[in-house]
């Protein structure tokens, strides 16, 4: 199934310009872009945007995230997944973890949860 990411306005901007140039098919909008929520939204915005869009969320945000996710489900709220990059990753490595999310995932099988790259 071809998933739809969300890429937080943090994140480097070649993960999706390099993403959208390997996958065209992908569907990604960053935060800030037109039709995905403005810069600056808070996080637990974000999961909410996520939640009624079906987006998975690409961050590097492992401090924080944890608790608006446990908060966002506290409420009877759900995400699709959120994928925390790897900071020991190189861009390209953590883009092939994403890829093969993409293209190789059912659906729901990451919902609610937090996948830290890589896979195990």
């Amino acid at each position: 199934m071809n998933l739809q990411y969300l890429i937080d306005e943090n994140v480097n901007p070649l993960y999706p310009n390099q993403m959208r140039r390997r996958e065209p098919n992908i569907v990604i909008k960053v935060v800030g872009e037109s039709e995905a929520p403005p810069k600056s939204t808070l996080d637990p915005e974000i999961l909410c945007w996520c939640e009624e869009h079906n987006f998975l969320l690409v961050t590097n945000n492992r401090t924080s995230m944890p608790v608006h996710l446990a908060d966002h489900l506290a409420f009877g709220r759900h995400v699709p997944v959120i994928f925390i990059l790897n900071p020991n990753l190189s861009i390209g490595e953590n883009l092939e973890e994403l890829i093969l999310a993409a293209l190789g995932s059912q659906q729901d099988e990451y919902q609610d949860r937090i996948v830290y790259l890589p896979f195990p």
